[in-house]
């Protein structure tokens, strides 16, 4: 924790960070980012990486945990909406659990 800032923050791009994403990634470059030293956050601030957290019940900044449960019901709608266009590659099934797991997402953001 900083002496200025004490909370834990989500990533601005709160969809796209962690490390289930870095793996996907890795795995289909084969070699690995290295993770920032400094991140921009959901409630605008710039913070160390090591003071930022994926996991709802980590996040202590209120307005962090807003836009990451914004974000993530946002998402949730584009899976839908994005499902049913033609050409998709996925079921109805599995956009509907993938949609259902962002909105459990959002809703532990919002408790």
């Amino acid at each position: 924790m900083t002496e200025t800032d004490p909370h834990i923050h989500v990533e601005q791009r709160v969809i796209e960070a962690g490390a289930a994403v870095r793996n996907m990634i890795a795995s289909t470059l084969g070699r690995a980012g290295d993770a920032p030293a400094v991140v921009s956050t959901g409630c605008g601030r710039q913070v160390p990486y090591a003071m930022t957290s994926p996991h709802p019940e980590k996040v202590t900044c209120l307005a962090c945990r807003e836009h990451a449960h914004r974000q993530y019901l946002r998402s949730a709608d584009q899976i839908e909406r994005l499902s049913r266009m033609p050409g998709v590659n996925i079921t109805s099934d599995q956009a509907a659990k993938s949609a259902e797991w962002h909105r459990d997402l959002a809703r532990r953001f919002s408790g």
